[in-house]
């Protein structure tokens, strides 16, 4: 029972940097494109690097 002692504020602290996390990645606009690097994987660059003889 002693460990709870331990834990409890252990766990508190890990959420609480989970959620300061959300906010600040929020706060810095990483949401702000979310459909850029779901198509971006589809678009094909290797055409432009092809040899004229290839």
């Amino acid at each position: 029972m002693e460990v709870l002692l331990y834990l409890i504020p252990l766990a508190l602290l890990i959420a609480g940097l989970g959620i300061y996390g959300v906010f600040w990645s929020i706060k810095n606009n990483q949401f702000d494109d979310t459909k850029g690097a779901s198509t971006r994987i589809l678009i094909d660059h290797d055409d432009n690097n092809l040899k004229s003889g290839d």
